[in-house]
């Protein structure tokens, strides 16, 4: 038996754009807009309003944010993408590095609840964030107080990706999962679990953010 409208929308998450968008988005689907308004008067416009189009298109795919059911674990993935490396410390601390493809959502979201106790912009350089030396990159190191203590997590801008944007500031109590920040285009981001804390993921796993667990009990 079909579904009726309301229940297709129920079965649906909801999703919006991420905040922060609109300094790329606005100007690309205003141009897209006028180039397609203008073929009417000229065909020669539509060399311009298919790409103009096709651009808009693929910001507003780039710039979603749709609704989480929030998973269960004492650590969640702050980051959709794929788990690029899982190092020990030496402080006893482990790193999972998730990397993140301009294919993927890139809206951050609290990997445990807590409260922000420093959100830290630090300069960087832009080489590919899949890169060794991404992590001298453009970066916002982020620390929470949570039950397991302090945890630390970093966004990490890419070569593309030249803009993080903190939803919160320092001093905000977050729930696990709420979102935090924005990463513009292909980037990466580390959460370090604290010592005593296994990781539940492995190299190549596909995370998502705000459901994906990434220890194991």
């Amino acid at each position: 038996m079909p579904l009726s409208p309301s229940q297709r929308s129920a079965n649906s998450p909801r999703v919006t754009l991420a905040r922060g968008a609109s300094p790329w988005l606005v100007p690309t689907v205003l141009t897209a807009a006028a180039c397609t308004a203008l073929t009417r008067r000229s065909g020669k416009w539509a060399v311009a309003a298919v790409p103009a189009s096709a651009l808009s298109a693929g910001m507003l795919w780039f710039f979603r944010d749709p609704e989480r059911a929030i998973g269960e674990g004492r650590v969640i993935s702050p980051a959709d993408g794929v788990v690029q490396s899982i190092d020990a410390w030496p402080d006893g601390r482990t790193r999972v590095a998730v990397f993140m493809s301009p294919l993927n959502v890139h809206v951050n979201r609290a990997p445990l609840p807590g409260t922000v106790t420093s959100v830290e912009h630090v300069p960087g350089g832009f080489v590919p964030a899949f890169n060794k030396d991404s992590d001298r990159n453009e970066r916002v190191v982020w620390h929470f107080d949570t039950e397991l203590g302090d945890l630390e997590m970093t966004q990490i801008a890419g070569a593309v990706a030249r803009r993080i944007i903190p939803y919160v500031p320092s001093g905000t109590k977050v729930k696990q999962g709420e979102r935090i920040g924005l990463i513009r285009f292909g980037s990466r981001v580390d959460t370090y679990l604290p010592p005593g804390i296994e990781p539940g993921v492995v190299v190549g796993q596909r995370t998502t953010a705000g459901v994906t667990r990434l220890d194991r009990d």
